[in-house]
């Protein structure tokens, strides 16, 4: 097990060692937070800085794949280590507005008092009433022997349950509109956030409009939900209310409906594109391993046939290790930036003020120096007993550090209610071997992942 250590104050350590990929690779492998930053560790080590050109016009990268380093850089104070002060965050934030994601600190510091209490533990069963009932008019929709693609369904069920048990509407029919959107949108981002130079945002370049285009859609979306729940005091839209009620605990302030808007927004992306991910991996590993499918579902078949709730979830841990065991293999962020503001100690290198830390959890979460056999999928390995020693730092699915997702809890109810239901009305075969990924902004499926299910009992 790798010793996490406090970082040194001292200004008299090196500088990282200067990634030996020739300038043109570089550029290459840094688009590709999969591959490409796995190609960068390889040659430079797991703090390697890239430099792309004058410090004025381009600030240079630090890309971090060790525990170590990943302590240093997002346990700091948001002041120092700032998510919103990084290139992508400042387009993200210019085109889609402020939201938890990308706001700079100072702004973001507000925005979290407000908006945490709603995502507490004890909170937020209220928010995830829906979803084994999503997932079970899902699998009822599936005959014996019928073969589907494992992330296209996985995408009706988590737009499906978010519609209806956080947004009070029924966004099955928003499919074609919001999972188009989200893409042309956050591609965009995307491309800018690791391009040297960009045009200016008001340029009107094609693939602007189509940016524009894409995030006033769902915009719009979030604004008629908004309204929707202002007019009808009888909309279930939990969340949407607690947004309306919310109030920052030192100030009293309350949220503008725009802000409320741009959190929509946010929640569509990570309902939408994580959670999806996340459940569409673990079924297709389920689906390449009989055995721990067979274990998933005695656990689950112990509860009997009734509708899952919220407070069953402690009777499921073995569920909740195969989605960890999931998240390990494909985090839904395979990575995090971090704006320095001062001159910070990274895993035992100097990190001068201005410099972009790029911490990658895909690559740490496939280390063969911090794993056992890390490319299997094992959710044994979560048990308690194997977890002894483990640090905190070499496992961030949802991150690490003031800025961690702060709908963790959420997300893994949803998805552990999810999965088990699902799993107990069929047995999933996996077509292929493969899950290729892309990275456009979140961690998704490249392509369909095609997988036979066999009905367990007539629906």
């Amino acid at each position: 097990m790798v010793e996490i250590q406090q970082a040194p104050a001292t200004t008299s350590l090196p500088l990282a060692p200067r990634n030996p990929l020739p300038y043109r690779q570089q550029i290459q492998a840094l688009r590709s937070m999969i591959d490409g930053h796995q190609k960068l560790r390889d040659a430079g080590g797991t703090v390697t800085r890239l430099v792309f050109g004058p410090k004025w016009m381009v600030p240079e990268a630090l890309l971090i794949t060790s525990p170590q380093g990943a302590r240093d850089v997002l346990s700091r104070p948001g002041a120092v280590s700032d998510r919103g002060r990084t290139r992508g965050m400042v387009q993200l934030h210019q085109l889609m507005g402020g939201n938890l994601l990308d706001l700079p600190h100072e702004k973001w510091l507000p925005r979290r008092r407000t908006i945490q209490p709603m995502f507490t533990k004890q909170h937020v069963p209220r928010f995830a009433g829906h979803m084994a009932e999503s997932a079970q008019s899902l699998a009822d929709g599936w005959t014996a022997g019928q073969t589907i693609d494992l992330d296209a369904a996985c995408r009706t069920l988590t737009l499906r349950a978010l519609g209806r048990s956080v947004f009070g509407v029924d966004l099955d029919g928003r499919a074609e509109e919001i999972g188009p959107s989200l893409r042309t949108t956050l591609s965009w981002v995307s491309d800018r956030m690791v391009r040297p130079v960009n045009l200016p945002q008001w340029v009107p370049t094609r693939g602007q409009r189509r940016a524009q285009a894409g995030n006033a859609a769902l915009h719009r979306l979030a604004a008629e939900i908004l309204a929707a729940v202002r007019v009808d005091a009888g909309v279930d839209a939990p969340l949407v209310r607690a947004l309306i009620e919310a109030r920052d605990p030192e100030t009293g302030g309350r949220l503008t409906d725009s802000e409320i808007c741009d959190e929509l927004v946010l929640f569509i992306l990570a309902g939408h594109d994580t959670t999806s991910t996340t459940l569409s991996y673990a079924l297709w590993a389920l689906g390449r391993d009989p055995d721990i499918q067979a274990r998933l579902y005695d656990e689950v078949a112990a509860l009997g046939t009734r509708t899952l709730v919220p407070e069953d979830v402690p009777a499921l841990p073995y569920t909740v290790r195969v989605l960890h065991e999931a998240l390990r293999l494909c985090p839904p962020a395979a990575g995090t930036q971090r704006a320095l503001t001062e001159q910070t100690t990274v895993d035992g290198f100097r990190a001068e003020a201005g410099t972009i830390a790029i911490v990658n959890f895909y690559a740490m979460h496939r280390d063969p120096a911090l794993w056992d056999d890390p490319l299997t999928f094992d959710p044994d390995r979560f048990s308690p007993e194997r977890s002894v020693g483990r640090n905190r730092w070499q496992y961030l699915p949802f991150g690490g550090g003031p800025r961690s997702c702060v709908g963790d809890h959420f997300a893994m109810l949803e998805a552990t209610l999810a999965l088990a239901t699902i799993v107990r009305e069929v047995s999933v075969t996996s077509l292929h071997d493969d899950f290729p990924v892309v990275t456009p902004f979140t961690v998704i499926a490249a392509e369909p992942i095609p997988a036979r299910v066999t009905r367990r009992s007539a629906p």
